[in-house]
């Protein structure tokens, strides 16, 4: 259906009462809000698992038309929950075509849309906003100034048009006049100087704008919404008690307090549609990438203050899966099926998404990852394996066997090996794999339950993954990777 395209065509079509009476921007939310919870359907699309703790407090703040800001640590989705607030605006929106701060075409602001409404009348052209053009997003950090976000006075332009300094024509307007009748964002709010915060003042408490010293005023529609880190208040910078005080409603985030809605988050935002092979993904091998974020997030060697981002196990994932594509291409397998040593393989993923306490750093980053997996790994391999009788397993170790499993060896060479293990490939069952799934499916099950044992201290590995009795220290690999140092001299790389 064609959308009016004058003054004179909205007057007469049948948006024409929707738009005369003048919406707030918080009127329009809330209306289109209550619509949702009458329909009984998700209110936010994409957010997991907020729908009894997050999800209600901002259902509130809206219905109440408040100003918000949602307070948590790094990873907990709140740039996308304050994304995902512009569904609740309606689907197009009329405005005065050309203008800068989106004029309602009943109800200018601006000078030159008032100039250009009392020259053309009904001829005036309007154009249509979507929703995700009425939403303005603003990082905080400490050099945005008043200018960046309200305005100044161009004299340039003053000069040109012949205007006094202090006419609305002679303004040259800053993001927040510029998302008028929508939704303005500021992330990381305790970054923004004391002084600029105050300029936000008259915005939220009277709904308008002072340019200066200059008497222009704008009295805007907008809805503001902010984001901040609750650590931000002491460690760089804090919002100030008038601006808080300002603030509707203060809204806490959190991250996934079970595994299975981590693995939910993680299995949404993950790049796994990868070109190539046919990927699988084990569930054992997402419970245990999930893990290590629920226990990065206990252990007292990290900073809980900081937090553990879900970013964590999301870049964990991918590379996991890179590194199993990397070794299905090189050994021409049909299948990609991540194993344990690809999650070892990823810890580039890890490391650098963890702020260490002070014994964190004396271990260093890796120990830490490498305790996080290993603890990971045993949590999973007890959610299938617990009471259940591996003892034959443990004893072919005992007996002197060994086995080498690195991430780079195909599953066409490890299977072999694997089946040698008394006991082993009959206990996958558990991990619903059975003798008639491909060799990557069987390899990676096997593997699992290995490196279970080990988490659990049943059997020894080494850093070359060569898995031994638990009491001995498994021998080198027969042909290990060696490079040399500046003098000639061989060395083993790190692993």
């Amino acid at each position: 259906m064609t959308m009016p395209r004058t003054l004179g065509e909205l007057r007469h079509s049948q948006y024409s009462e929707q738009y005369l009476r003048n919406r707030r921007v918080k009127d329009e939310m809330r209306e289109n809000l209550i619509l949702k919870l009458r329909q009984r359907g998700p209110i936010f699309a994409g957010i997991v698992g907020y729908d009894d703790t997050v999800v209600p407090q901002i259902v509130n703040a809206i219905l109440s038309r408040h100003n918000f800001i949602l307070l948590g640590l790094r990873g907990q989705a709140k740039s996308r929950i304050l994304r995902a607030v512009t569904t609740l605006l309606d689907p197009q929106m009329p405005y005065i075509a050309g203008c800068e701060i989106r004029d309602n075409p009943y109800a200018p602001l601006c000078g030159r849309c008032q100039h250009e409404l009392a020259e053309r009348g009904d001829d005036t052209p309007i154009a249509y906003l979507a929703p995700e053009d009425r939403y303005v997003e603003k990082l905080a950090t400490p050099d945005v100034t008043i200018a960046d976000l309200i305005g100044d006075i161009d004299p340039i332009k003053a000069a040109r048009g012949g205007y006094e300094l202090g006419s609305a024509m002679a303004m040259h307007y800053g993001l927040l006049p510029r998302a008028n009748r929508g939704i303005f964002a500021i992330n990381e709010l305790p970054d923004l100087a004391g002084k600029i915060q105050v300029g936000l003042f008259n915005i939220m408490q009277e709904g308008d704008v002072q340019i200066k010293g200059y008497p222009v005023r704008l009295l805007l529609d907008v809805a503001l919404v902010f984001s901040a880190n609750p650590e931000d208040y002491t460690a760089r910078g804090k919002i100030i008690t008038p601006l808080k005080d300002r603030i509707g409603s203060e809204i806490r985030t959190h991250y996934p307090s079970t595994v299975s809605e981590g693995m939910s988050i993680t299995a949404q935002e993950a790049w796994t549609a990868r070109d190539g092979n046919t990927l699988q993904i084990p569930k054992y091998v997402r419970e245990v990438i999930e893990r290590i974020a629920f226990a990065a997030r206990d252990d007292k060697k990290i900073d809980k203050r900081s937090g553990v981002s879900q970013r964590l196990p999301i870049s964990c994932m991918e590379n996991v899966i890179s590194n199993a594509e990397r070794r299905a291409i090189r050994h021409d397998e049909k299948a990609v099926v991540p194993r344990m040593g690809d999650v070892y393989a990823a810890m580039p993923a890890i490391t650098g998404k963890l702020e260490l306490e002070y014994e964190g750093e004396m271990k260093g980053a890796e120990h830490v990852s490498r305790e996080l997996i290993r603890n990971a790994i045993a949590k999973t391999y007890d959610g299938y394996f617990k009471g259940v009788d591996v003892q034959q397993i443990v004893q072919w170790f005992d007996l002197g066997g060994e086995i080498q499993l690195a991430d780079t060896c195909s599953s066409s060479e490890a299977l072999p090996l694997l089946r040698g293990i008394q006991g082993l490939m009959e206990k996958t069952i558990k991990l619903n794999v059975g003798p008639k799934d491909t060799p990557e499916s069987q390899v990676a099950a096997a593997e699992f339950i290995l490196e279970g044992l080990h988490a659990h201290k049943r059997i020894g590995r080494n850093e070359e993954r060569v898995f031994a009795a638990g009491d001995k220290q498994p021998k080198p690999a027969e042909k290990p990777f060696e490079r040399e140092d500046n003098a000639g001299r061989s060395r083993r790389p790190y692993n």
